[in-house]
């Protein structure tokens, strides 16, 4: 009955795999992240924000907590202004970009896999019900 193996099917996902890592989504990801790391503001502004976390943990550590709140002020301001920045914009698009397309495919999967066992045990695809869940409901054996 089986016609692929565990192994047949993981071998496939790396092929699709290496299909999304030759998308269009994700070599944009890729450009948008290097030129994130080409940036020197983005590159100041996120040792900065780096720094202030580590100020931040030893002051909620030894309960300086106005000088902690200062801090996490200073932080979301530097969050603000590395946002409004176009690269770090792009990079973030691109983020959510190829994780669209991880979803897009997962869900395709997903869907596929259960729509083959329907049509496979002749069930219905509109009520979403196997082959036996069908046949149990007309023979009116209701467990």
């Amino acid at each position: 009955m089986a016609k692929y193996s565990k192994d047949d099917i993981v071998e496939r996902a790396k092929e699709l795999a290496k299909m999304i890592a030759e998308s269009e989504e994700v070599d944009f990801f890729k450009k948008a992240e290097a030129k994130i790391h080409e940036n020197e503001k983005v590159r100041q502004l996120i040792a900065n924000i780096k720094s202030l976390q580590k100020q931040a943990v030893n002051f909620q550590h030894y309960g300086k907590t106005e000088a902690l709140k200062k801090t996490e002020e200073k932080i979301e301001q530097l969050e603000r202004e590395l946002d409004d920045i176009p690269v770090v914009q792009q990079f973030k698009e691109s983020q959510v970009d190829v994780n669209d397309l991880l979803q897009i495919v997962a869900n395709t999967i997903s869907n596929t896999v259960t729509d083959e066992v329907i049509t496979s045990t002749d069930g219905n695809l509109l009520t979403g019900e196997t082959g036996a869940q069908v046949r149990n409901k007309l023979s009116g054996n209701h467990h």
